[in-house]
């Protein structure tokens, strides 16, 4: 006998408008490749070369700040904790590379350190902490791809943690939205450092590399990168009524063209999309049943908001179904997959998004299993 769902819970936002917004052709850029993606739902929007690997330059540093944040946020590390500069993480005052200037043998807190990092671009900060976390920048390298894995990152591998030239060192468009992604949703304590125009240590002040902090009050991060090779490359953020988005772009020709293609396709993507949230995390959408279990139903919600972005001018087409499976058994645990929710547009399907078990449920004792046996039994009979 065929199984149906328990419940079919149907979310409609409205009626079809009576015309057809046309998106226009994301702008052609001189670079080597970027990406454009909805924070909120992961969409991507927009993309050139994505998956391409590159040299990512100092856009590595964003590993090594998530890292370093992680680490703060379960405690690891606190953010007054000494982090020694040894002759290995040291900057020799050269123009070659972008330093922090920590004095050799010196020690800094772990957050001045994260600020030197995120905002001063320096290698030797970059390298402390990496001794500091892994013992070794080599150590910490490996730490670093164990998070791309983790994450999705399916084109990177790291050797360094400051993004300085070698060969096996690439990532891509699509890997540094993601990481920008993650560290925005991730670390909310941490990310607003990514938005301070300078910082100061050791007597010398200097200015966040990202040109589009001073320019464009929506913008609040993330990071720059250089070398002759990869060229100059940004990771930006920017929210605007609401809706945030994160732009990659790699390989342009100069400081000013990573500034304006950024620029241009924050201005593209929030003119042509929007991203609704038709269900909220948290919301009950169903009491479905259990089978075998203490309770005899279970509330079904969702563990995060339900996003999506859409053409502008499309969301009152949008009609969000929920679906609980017919056969819940016990014991459950919260957060436990017990359903989903199909999002379709036009009658195609454009998302969909996990149902969960809002409450844990343990199993029953035998006589109750037993009686629940029979009473499955006989409703696929019926």
């Amino acid at each position: 006998m065929k199984r149906l769902p328990l419940l079919s819970y149907a979310l409609l936002l409205g009626t079809a408008p009576a015309f057809a917004f046309v998106i226009p052709a994301p702008p052609v850029l001189e670079n080597k490749a970027y990406v454009v993606m909805d924070f909120d739902s992961g969409k991507i929007l927009a993309e050139s070369n994505s998956h391409m690997q590159l040299e990512p330059a100092s856009l590595t540093k964003m590993m090594t700040s998530y890292i370093v944040e992680r680490s703060l946020e379960s405690g690891r590390l606190k953010e007054t904790d000494p982090v020694s500069v040894s002759e290995y993480a040291w900057c020799r005052g050269t123009s070659t590379e972008s330093c922090m200037y920590l004095p050799l043998n010196s020690q800094a807190p772990v957050i001045d350190m994260l600020r030197g990092v995120i905002i001063q671009s320096g290698n030797d900060a970059s390298k402390a902490l990496a001794e500091h976390i892994g013992g070794s920048e080599p150590a910490f390298a490996e730490i670093m791809n164990s998070e791309a894995k983790r994450l999705g990152m399916k084109d990177t591998h790291f050797m360094n943690a400051t993004g300085l030239p070698d060969p096996a060192h690439l990532t891509s468009a699509n890997d540094m939205a993601v990481l920008a992604r993650a560290i925005i949703h991730d670390n909310p304590k941490y990310y607003p450092i990514y938005s301070e125009k300078e910082f100061s240590w050791n007597g010398i002040k200097q200015g966040n590399r990202n040109a589009l902090l001073y320019t464009d009050p929506t913008v609040d991060g993330l990071k720059t990168g250089h070398t002759d090779n990869a060229g100059f490359c940004l990771t930006a953020s920017s929210k605007r009524a609401g809706m945030r988005l994160i732009t990659v772009v790699m390989g342009t020709p100069s400081m000013q063209a990573r500034a304006d293609q950024t620029r241009a396709l924050f201005n593209w993507g929030f003119s042509s999309y929007e991203t609704v949230k038709p269900l909220p995390a948290g919301k009950v959408l169903a009491d479905a049943q259990v089978w075998f279990g203490t309770e005899s139903t279970v509330k079904a919600g969702l563990d995060r908001d339900l996003a999506i972005t859409l053409p502008r001018g499309k969301k009152e087409g949008v009609q969000a179904v929920t679906r609980i499976n017919p056969d819940i058994e016990a014991p459950l645990v919260k957060g436990q997959q017990i359903g989903e929710v199909v999002v379709t547009l036009e009658g195609k399907t454009i998302a969909t998004q996990p149902v969960v078990a809002m409450e844990p449920v343990e199993e029953a004792n035998f006589v109750v299993r037993l009686w629940h046996h029979l009473k499955r039994f006989l409703s696929h009979l019926f």
